[in-house]
């Protein structure tokens, strides 16, 4: 090999040409057989196949998604190479097939793999790839069955939101939004274009559905606003363009030609673009003609046993978890009848209502997540074990314009690999203040979304540098924790209450709301399989709704509409609570005397997101530990396993 080098490295003339063929068999033949046992070593070498799929797995769910890929990723070069131009990933169904394609020989691949031959953490991930990658096979049997433009959480609405957010890190970094903003309207063009072959295959959205959505497209991008400057895309586009000249990375005067840049795109380009939206919904209007459930359609039960396993993690069958929520029900049911009537026997009142309660002492949303971080110490990990700078938190309002088609809060996950800067916006249109916002922030905030996207990762981030795990979805683990930890800041409240002077009757208030929220979410998890999988019509649910006093027609029509529209997300949220606490309960008697609150939540967030049979299977295996370790030793010995 020496020689070949030496010759390659000589001029190329006289007799030396001759000279050159020898070493350069030679050469080859080295290769081949090099490359011969690299293939041998490969194919028996578990993990080097594992790491290389895995590679390729995060690889494919980023490619030609810019918007993606940064909010995954601060810097993607350790990774992958970023699309130039930064770009949107335009829909087409020979796109489709391929993926669906890549999927089958991904999961062939990963089931060539002995899992055994893995290390630990590999091996779970190993499982938590299997069965991810066999679900998603079976949704995309399902054409045409996906909603990307559902009213309530469609990408009209969505990807507004995502932009306002995308951080300026760097110069380039702006420059990639703006590629971004000129190639909104392909992406959009190709979901119209995936909304004609639904219509086509019978499958569109009804003719109110299509109303509401060219409405969203009429108002999110309201020329008003865009002729004033006044436009949340316009206004968060300067803020992020000062922060590049405070840090000189840009000079005053480039940022008057960027945001007259941003300006332009905005008004011919994006405008324009969610008008041929609206214009292509407005169109295809009337085209679909169902109005019921997905059990009603061809293909419906398979895609909603699809929706059930992706977005709840759990493997329940439908059957199982109607016993499991009806039984909780009438558990929720007692106990609330119960609280009510200790309520009235200790205030004498016959009325009771939320306003009862005394007004919260905190005057603004980060006084209340100081308030939550100080109160869940005893039982959750620390961050700083784990990292010397705790991430900051920014509270923002929902633009106005976007209030009517916004959830009450949301949480926006940092890039894995830059966990400090993180955001929770409120819509103060549907989120009062008081009990339902320090509640709200528990959800969003600490102990909720915030608390565990960045320990489960900064955890994760310990353990390997394999990425793939920040492209698996697991909305059951997700929903399902910062429901539970909701359930928890209820309690938080009626201590601040109570350390602030309020009467005891505010503890049972508080539960009160507690359960009530409960059975509510509970009963439209019971209503979303009676709709999707039992085939319940309006008429059935109008009359389960009017059960419960709910008899106005037109709460009635919103909420049958959101579940038809929205199929397991509830369940999302419900279900993935009640997996975790039969986990409690599982965990309970497994360890006895050795469970505490603080190690089963650590045993949570180091697992971090997954299916739920997974989790089980984890816990199983998890050893027990000593109650004689102090607090923080078993704090520290947890969380670096």
């Amino acid at each position: 090999m020496r020689g070949a080098h030496t010759y390659i490295k000589t001029p190329q003339q006289g007799t030396l040409l001759v000279k050159k063929r020898i070493p350069l068999i030679i050469t080859a033949a080295a290769l081949l057989l090099f490359a011969g046992l690299f293939f041998f070593l490969y194919r028996n070498n578990d993990t080097l196949r594992f790491q290389k799929l895995s590679e390729e797995i995060f690889a494919q769910s980023l490619s030609q998604d810019s918007l993606s890929l940064h909010y995954t990723l601060a810097d993607p070069s350790p990774y992958l190479k970023a699309p130039s131009p930064a770009t949107l990933p335009a829909y087409s169904r020979e796109s489709q097939k391929e993926a669906a394609a890549l999927l089958e020989n991904q999961l062939l691949v990963l089931q060539e793999i002995n899992p055994e031959k893995l290390n630990s953490h590999d091996r779970y991930t190993w499982s938590l790839l299997t069965s991810y990658l066999e679900n998603e096979l079976a949704g995309a049997r399902c054409e045409y069955y996906e909603e990307p433009l559902a009213p309530s959480s469609g990408m009209q609405s969505q990807l507004p939101v995502l932009l306002a957010e995308y951080t300026f890190r760097t110069k380039s970094d702006m420059e990639d939004y703006l590629e971004i903003l000129e190639s909104i309207p392909a992406y959009l063009e190709s979901l119209a274009v995936y909304e004609k072959e639904k219509a086509n295959a019978g499958l569109f959205m009804t003719e109110a559905d299509a109303g509401e959505i060219v409405d969203q497209c009429d108002a999110i991008m309201a020329p008003d606003l865009l002729s004033a400057g006044e436009h949340f895309l316009q206004t968060t586009f300067q803020e992020r363009l000062d922060g590049l000249v405070e840090d000189g990375q840009l000079k005053p005067e480039e940022e008057e030609f960027y945001i007259s840049e941003n300006n332009r795109l905005l008004t011919t380009v994006v405008s324009p673009a969610y008008t041929a939206l609206a214009d292509s919904i407005f169109l295809l209007s009337g085209s679909g003609s169902h109005n019921g459930g997905l059990c009603e359609l061809p293909s419906g039960i398979a895609y909603y046993l699809y929706l059930l396993r992706r977005n709840t993690g759990s493997s329940r069958t439908p059957e199982e978890i109607q016993s499991l929520l009806s039984d909780q029900f009438q558990n929720l049911y007692q106990n609330l009848q119960a609280l009510v009537e200790t309520y009235r026997e200790q205030t004498g009142t016959g009325t009771i209502t939320l306003d009862d309660l005394p007004a919260f002492p905190f005057q603004n949303a980060q006084e209340i997540l100081d308030d939550l971080q100080n109160r869940m110490q005893a039982d959750f990990p620390a961050l700083a074990v784990l990292t010397d700078s705790l991430p900051s938190c920014r509270t923002k309002s929902v633009a106005e314009s976007m209030e009517d088609f916004t959830s009450p809060a949301f949480y926006l996950t940092p890039p894995i690999d830059d966990m400090d800067d993180n955001v929770i916006y409120v819509n103060n249109s549907s989120t009062s203040p008081g009990l339902e916002l320090y509640t709200t922030l528990a959800h969003e905030g600490y102990p909720g979304h915030l608390y565990q996207t960045v320990y489960s990762q900064l955890y994760e981030n310990s353990k390997t540098d394999n990425p793939v795990r920040s492209a698996l979805f697991y909305g059951g683990f997700v929903e399902g924790w910062a429901y539970y930890v909701e359930n928890i800041a209820y309690g938080y409240a009626s201590d601040v209450l109570l350390q602030n002077g309020a009467p005891n009757a505010s503890s049972l208030l508080t539960d009160i709301a507690c359960l009530e929220r409960n059975l509510q979410v509970n009963l439209y998890c019971l209503l979303d399989l009676s709709i999707h999988y039992y085939g319940a019509s309006r008429q059935d649910v109008y009359r389960s709704l009017a059960a419960f006093g709910i008899s106005d027609q037109a709460t009635a029509d919103a909420i049958y509409d959101y579940i038809r529209t929205e199929p397991t997300t509830y369940l999302k949220y419900y279900l993935g609570y009640l997996e975790i606490l039969a986990l409690r309960d599982k965990a309970t008697e497994l360890w006895g005397d050795d469970y505490t609150p603080l190690r089963f939540h650590t045993f949570l967030l180091q697992a971090g997101p997954s299916d739920f049979t997974s989790l089980e299977k984890k816990l199983a295996e998890t050893p027990t530990v000593k109650t004689t370790l102090s607090y923080m030793e078993t704090e520290k010995k947890l969380a670096h396993g």
